[in-house]
């Protein structure tokens, strides 16, 4: 039987000024759709996945081509209705309507379950759309790394008087989202050690310069950080291994006197128990084959896996080291498997996102739709003169363009306000 999600094409978004569409408002949706696909964007774009294990752009590749025939047909007073991921109406509107309006993953509370959510993905009647691959936005990691090293930063100012060289922070994951954190770390002054169960995400952060060294064990990346830390130099290392036992074993070193950890945080896909977390024990090749032959199995190993590692971020958390959830929901995993302080350390909204929602600044991102690098630069330089006094911004705008290779269609993302 077919595989309706998976096909071996590559999607490259069109480029330059002319156009396919009715209008650059459809024109720039189709394109922003097909760079969520573009190979040097998404996780595993020949499943239609962008990030975050089961993140997809569309349901189908069946739906893909309709939503991209329907975008090019689509006139100046229509409306592309779009349901998790399959087309499912084009409706007539105003010329100052949006042009496509989408809906994910929506579940009433009392069926928003992974059950639930499992059985009507596996019916082909819902995908999930995680945050911006469902909704045709992604622009690769650059996304999340702003967030994150101003989440980064605001931990050194509360912690560390505003100075985090000489620091390290330990954390999980380098997918799609949890790829941001090495370069983040290093942009906010610190060094990172990134724990990855799949070498080829390390060996491909590597290739994008979010990562700066491989280690195949614990004892080769904390002496790679003991000597970055000693120079005062910003460096990050992804460890091959199961954040499940290097955490653990990282406890246990910290309490017979070795190594402590600056900050503590975990970007795994434990949103996803299935495919987001490797259990225990496991390699990963065992993984992927049971992930199809015995799901039930893998969900029991990875959430009783998932509770070791928050019992071991607790231990950090409990001995005086900022420790942050990252909103993939491994606390509430671990809580559900009996893990009754598992909600001991906060998250890093309420903990240091909050306040700068609460002074009006947020992320705003664009893309340059012509795939010319060069309209970007001269946002970059818009940006500064529309916020001379920020230099915070401006640090983050010459490091961007320094450290961040674009991914797809050039992008840039920013926290501003007004």
């Amino acid at each position: 039987m077919t595989n309706p999600r998976h096909n071996q094409r590559d999607v490259y978004p069109p480029t330059g000024t002319e156009i396919t569409a009715k209008s650059w408002q459809t024109e720039a949706a189709m394109r922003m759709l097909m760079n969520n696909l573009h190979p040097d964007v998404a996780e595993n774009p020949h499943e239609l996945v962008v990030y975050g294990g089961i993140g997809r752009a569309a349901r189908t590749w069946k739906d893909f081509d309709t939503i991209v025939d329907s975008l090019k047909r689509l006139e100046a007073d229509e409306t592309l209705l779009v349901q998790s991921g399959k087309p499912i109406a084009i409706i007539r509107t105003h010329a100052d309507a949006p042009r496509v309006l989408i809906a994910n993953s929506n579940l009433v509370p009392h069926w928003a379950t992974w059950e639930h959510f499992n059985e009507l993905d596996r019916k082909g009647l819902m995908m999930y759309g995680q945050m911006t691959a469902g909704s045709w936005i992604y622009i690769g990691t650059q996304g999340i790394v702003q967030g994150t090293y101003e989440t980064f930063a605001e931990a050194g100012r509360q912690h560390y008087g505003g100075n985090l060289t000489g620091k390290w922070i330990l954390t999980g994951g380098l997918g799609g989202m949890g790829g941001a954190q090495p370069l983040a770390a290093v942009m906010a002054g610190a060094c990172c050690l990134a724990v990855e169960c799949d070498e080829t995400r390390i060996d491909f952060r590597m290739r994008t310069r979010y990562v700066d060294a491989k280690a195949q064990t614990l004892d080769e990346a904390l002496a790679l950080i003991d000597g970055w830390t000693r120079a005062g130099e910003a460096k990050s290392v992804g460890l091959v291994g199961n954040a499940a036992e290097v955490f653990p074993e990282l406890v246990a070193r910290m309490k017979a006197g070795g190594p402590r950890p600056d900050i503590v945080t975990d970007q795994t896909s434990a949103h996803d128990p299935l495919h987001g977390y490797l259990p225990e024990g496991w390699s990963v090749a065992e993984w992927r084959t049971k992930q199809e032959s015995d799901p039930a199995a893998v969900e029991k190993a990875a959430r009783a896996s998932m509770k070791k590692h928050v019992a071991a971020m607790v231990d950090f958390w409990n001995a005086g080291v900022p420790t942050l959830d990252y909103g993939n929901n491994i606390r509430q995993v671990a809580r559900e498997e009996g893990l009754e302080n598992a909600f001991a350390f906060p998250g890093f909204v309420p903990a240091y996102i909050r306040p700068l929602f609460c002074r009006g600044i947020g992320p705003f991102r664009w893309c340059a739709l012509s795939g010319d690098p060069e309209d970007i630069y001269k946002t970059d330089a818009a940006m500064k003169k529309l916020f001379p006094e920020n230099a915070h911004l401006h640090r983050w705008l010459d490091m961007a363009r320094d450290r961040i290779a674009f991914q797809g269609l050039p992008a840039r993302i920013c926290w501003i306000g007004l």
